[in-house]
């Protein structure tokens, strides 16, 4: 029964982070898409994607390779892409594509706002509980884009510093709600994810 549970959690799991992909994909495309890119535009950058897809394979098969190495490559070749994505765009389409970045962040933003607000209802949260709750999410926010727009930091430092950052925001959670208010999030939680599973 526990190898069995394990499996369905593991790949309910899955099934999530392929949601969130999908998602963060279609949002991609139609931040591409307002910019009105014109047919060679996107042939130029339709050819950059396909360079950087084959240096990607080629560096996966290199046996030799350090993880380490492998990392730096990889980051530094999906940097030059974005550059010379960015060095294909008008200076309007570049301020378009900063002002659609803007926005899809405060449409994120305001998402967490909502699902607080449904918190409150399905958890019988306290004005002082949401007060909290709303200042601790606040507070995340800012280091989440402080840590992702540093351009000092390695795509992979970014990831450790990003699940650090989640890890302490579960932490100030369990500080803030009662246990039963916190077993009752994590039984929706897992019917939440049962759920998605059987799709």
């Amino acid at each position: 029964m526990l190898a069995i549970a394990t499996f369905v959690f593991a790949a309910s799991a899955q099934e999530n982070r392929k949601m969130k992909l999908q998602k963060h994909g279609h949002e991609k495309g139609m931040m591409m898409k307002s910019l009105n890119l014109t047919a060679a535009q996107k042939a130029q950058m339709k050819t950059n994607r396909e360079n950087t897809k084959m240096q990607l394979a080629d560096l996966k098969k290199d046996g030799k390779i350090t993880l380490k190495d492998y990392t730096a490559k990889k980051e530094a070749l999906l940097k030059t892409q974005r550059e010379q994505m960015e060095s294909v765009l008008t200076p309007e389409q570049k301020a378009q594509l900063a002002k659609n970045k803007a926005d899809l962040k405060a449409h994120h933003k305001m998402d967490g706002s909502k699902k607080l607000d449904k918190m409150k209802t399905s958890l019988n949260l306290s004005d002082d509980q949401m007060a909290k709750l709303k200042a601790n999410r606040e507070a995340g926010f800012i280091k989440m884009n402080a840590i992702r727009e540093n351009t000092q930091l390695s795509k992979a430092d970014k990831k450790t510093q990003l699940m650090t950052l989640r890890q302490e925001q579960k932490e100030s959670m369990k500080q803030i709600l009662t246990p039963e208010q916190l077993n009752k999030m994590e039984e929706k939680k897992k019917a939440h994810m049962e759920k998605s599973g059987k799709k």
